[in-house]
């Protein structure tokens, strides 16, 4: 991206008859232009696992991204102009910056492959567990590859490539020779039968020795419920006590931010407000009780995208072709126009723009009677976007609600202000493309 900027500055001086001048006189547009595309990338998808699997799909994330990136640094050149960019560079640097980074993937796909900037894991454990681990190692987009599974038990392996534990004289010796860095605990019961003695001596030669809940965990970016126990729960790293300042920050960021926007967007929601009121009989917004932090209730509002009968029996779960919803309605949920009202409720403090999404009474108590560790959920603020929602479609049963229960449970555990800086920006790839808007 800094060769492609630089390219595109001396393209236009030669153009116009002049000298692009010494770098480091340009070396902050550049750079700006660099990280600002970046940015870009990320938001939209570009270093997402779909990409790994399709140059198309990977080449047309990156023109969105560089188109983004360009109407930012446009709008950046309109606020300072004269001391960033011209738009005739921006043009440029748009087209070179996107073939030359589509000529990367290409090169660095074709030399090196996926395979390589993988890590290489050796799986103690040959059942079930290791089988999921098999599984999911096999798919494109996986961060890690097997390189050996080794039986600890007796009994017949589930994987048939597994090595017998009585098979190998130095466990130590057989992860370096495999060039494993990183030993993954899989056994299906780990009670007086974990092999302490070696685990201990693969620990000392300074290979990574992860459980399996753990690594399921960070592999996946959720947690995984078929798996979960109360001790690991307990034990394992998140929930940190000192998040404090960190949920400080988010809330004077909340504060700001949902100001800043309800001054920007109120047109826009006063305009589609107008709209729905012309669209059908009924109020503009829709309001409903929804439970927030710590199980308490609150009132969230946005746009009405139903008819006002919608509820007569009941709250139930949105459908796909729902006929419930209006003509406005429909396009109003995919573009995410019916979530702008809910900045209001950011600003009041019920609400963050990250966290999980908040549910009505009636599928919190139906759901917290079925799915285990429903009620943590509800330890952190509820958000308009969410790590469960750019991550998983949208949820209209109990089983899609169990899935997206696993991402929140991960968001819950692993807060970070990085981690709402990530859901932020790839809010940004739900809207552009939005898979599960119901």
């Amino acid at each position: 991206m800094l060769v492609a900027a630089d390219l595109a500055w001396g393209l236009r001086a030669t153009q116009i008859g002049s000298s692009a001048g010494p770098l480091t006189g340009r070396a902050l547009p550049l750079l700006g232009f660099a990280v600002t595309t970046q940015t870009a990338m990320i938001a939209v998808g570009v270093y997402g696992s779909e990409a790994l699997r399709s140059m198309r799909f990977a080449s047309a994330r990156l023109l969105v991204a560089v188109s983004l990136a360009i109407l930012a640094l446009a709008m950046i050149e309109f606020l300072l102009p004269g001391d960033t960019f011209w738009r005739s560079i921006l043009l440029y640097a748009m087209i070179l910056a996107t073939v030359l980074l589509v000529l990367n993937r290409l090169v660095v796909g074709g030399i090196l492959g996926t395979s390589a900037f993988r890590r290489r894991v050796l799986v103690l454990g040959a059942g079930l567990r290791a089988e999921r681990l098999k599984a999911l190692a096999e798919k494109p987009e996986s961060g890690f590859a097997v390189v050996g599974y080794i039986s600890m038990a007796d009994s017949q392996p589930q994987v048939a490539e597994a090595i017998a534990r009585s098979a190998i004289k130095d466990l130590s010796a057989h992860v370096a020779n495999l060039g494993a860095t990183e030993v993954v605990l899989a056994l299906e019961e780990r009670r007086n039968a974990l092999p302490l003695k070696d685990l201990v001596r693969v620990k000392t030669t300074g290979v990574h020795v992860n459980e399996f809940s753990s690594f399921l965990e960070r592999e996946t970016g959720r947690v995984d419920l078929d798996t979960l126990n109360p001790s690991w729960l307990i034990f394992s790293d998140g929930f940190s006590s000192g998040r404090a300042m960190s949920s400080v920050a988010k809330r004077i960021f909340d504060i700001f931010a949902s100001g800043l926007l309800l001054l920007l967007t109120f047109p826009i929601i006063a305009l589609f407000a107008l709209i729905v009121k012309l669209d059908s009989k009924g109020p503009a917004f829709f309001r409903q009780q929804r439970v927030g932090l710590y199980g308490q209730t609150f009132e969230l509002v946005k746009l009405r995208s139903m008819r006002t009968d919608a509820e007569k029996d009941g709250a139930k779960w949105a459908e796909k072709s729902d006929p419930r919803i209006t003509r406005v309605g429909s396009f109003i949920r995919k573009v995410r126009i019916d979530e702008l009202p809910q900045v209001w409720t950011v600003l009041t403090g019920h609400m963050s723009f990250v966290g999980p999404r908040p549910e009505v009474p009636q599928f919190v108590e139906d759901l917290d009677d079925k799915l285990p560790y429903y009620g943590e959920r509800h330890m952190v603020k509820p958000g308009i976007t969410g790590w469960a929602q750019i991550n998983y479609p949208y949820g209209a049963s109990i089983e899609d609600s169990r899935h997206k229960l696993e991402y929140d449970l991960y968001y819950a555990k692993n807060y970070t202000p990085f981690l709402d800086l990530l859901i932020m920006l790839q809010t940004l790839r739900v809207v552009l493309w939005p898979e599960g808007a119901r």
